[in-house]
């Protein structure tokens, strides 16, 4: 029977040194929990969507509490950022990045409440969040971010280009931007058409009333078939963390689990 939240040997072999160093000090209870172990209870969560409460602790994982904690830290010392960073240059020294072109969609996250959710405009106004997700021509998540259910898909696209990583893995100036972006009808805007060309990238969006068959879909499959698998992990088909930053821990380890999954391809 898989496990998927065990953690591989040469998976755990990149996270080690990216995790910060414990905190020194004498606490009440029983000796602290491995890392490795916390991280497979952190994985746990993010495939079954249970609650914290009800993690196993006979698996070996410690309490939920524990797991939660160190997800917050993790997240908030960058790891995952920096993960994600470390498997997109092996894919780029490999020459498995397509930067040729790139497409960008926004799926809702299911209905949520505290920061960074909105009332729904198309779920009678009921508060949810938006996963805004940008790949790369293979399927590649090259950067992911979090947003109100009411915030426009247009508003987040060159924040999400912004938050693209410079990637080395080659000789030569690392790169971040892709040749050219595709999108839908949801991303017509004239005025960041512009802003698009201005960082030397080509805009490719489907314009508003114009009947469908604009052969974009062609090419935007992949996109879909990238949130297919985020929406995959059960933590993410609904937001149930109130504090906006444990789920975008869940995304961004989701994101480094997804590019995990090209970097295998090549071994």
């Amino acid at each position: 029977m898989s496990r998927p939240w065990v953690v591989s040997d040469e998976l755990w072999e990149l996270v080690e040194p990216l995790l910060p160093a414990p905190r020194v000090g004498v606490k009440p209870g029983g000796p602290r929990v491995p890392d490795r172990q916390a991280r497979c209870g952190i994985l746990f969560v993010l495939h079954t969507g249970i609650q914290w409460e009800y993690l196993p602790q006979e698996r070996g994982f410690g309490s939920g509490m524990t797991c939660w904690r160190r997800l917050a830290a993790w997240n908030e010392a960058g790891v995952w950022d920096r993960l994600h960073l470390v498997l997109l240059e092996r894919l780029r020294s490999a020459r498995q990045l397509d930067w040729s072109r790139a497409v960008i969609d926004s799926p809702r996250a299911g209905r949520s409440a505290g920061p960074k959710s909105g009332p729904s405009p198309v779920d009678r106004a009921r508060p949810g969040s938006k996963h805004h997700v940008l790949v790369d021509d293979q399927g590649i998540p090259l950067a992911v971010s979090l947003t109100g259910g009411n915030r426009n898909d247009v508003t987040q696209l060159l924040p999400l280009l912004a938050k693209v990583p410079h990637v080395a893995g080659l000789v030569g100036r690392p790169r971040h931007r892709p040749d050219a972006l595709l999108a839908d009808r949801g991303y017509d805007h004239d005025k960041y058409r512009r802003l698009v060309w201005k960082q030397g990238i080509k805009p490719v969006i489907a314009r508003r009333g114009v009947a469908h068959g604009s052969g974009l879909g062609v090419h935007r499959w992949v996109v879909e078939h990238a949130i297919a698998w985020l929406h995959g992990f059960r933590r993410l088909r609904i937001r149930w963390e109130r504090r906006d930053d444990i789920h975008e821990a869940f995304l961004g380890l989701a994101t480094c689990l997804i590019t995990d999954r090209h970097v295998q391809r090549l071994c």
